[in-house]
């Protein structure tokens, strides 16, 4: 089950990616995964690591941040259904 900030990552992924003019492949080459993973990550099919969100942040030329501007605004900071929420980790709560 994917959370909405993997939606929103995965977003971000594919809107910097198309930026930049690159495809799926290249993307993946970049960073030592096959393209389907990189669908996968855009579609929040699968969860990035903190390394993985670090090698795309490098490849893609933005800070790890970009991957999630507009959360709060959009409220994208919701756990995931199967989840109870963690006080320490429940970012609409915090000042920005």
């Amino acid at each position: 089950m994917s959370d909405d900030v993997d939606i929103l990552v995965g977003r971000q992924l594919r809107r910097r990616r198309r930026l930049m003019g690159l495809t799926q492949q290249q993307v993946a080459e970049m960073v030592g995964v096959r393209f389907q993973q990189i669908q996968k990550y855009e579609c929040a099919g699968n969860r990035l690591s903190v390394a993985m969100l670090w090698k795309l942040a490098c490849a893609l030329d933005v800070d790890v941040a970009y991957f999630f501007t507009g959360a709060q605004r959009h409220g994208q900071m919701r756990p995931a259904a199967n989840r109870a929420p963690d006080r320490a980790c429940d970012l609409r709560d915090r000042a920005a």
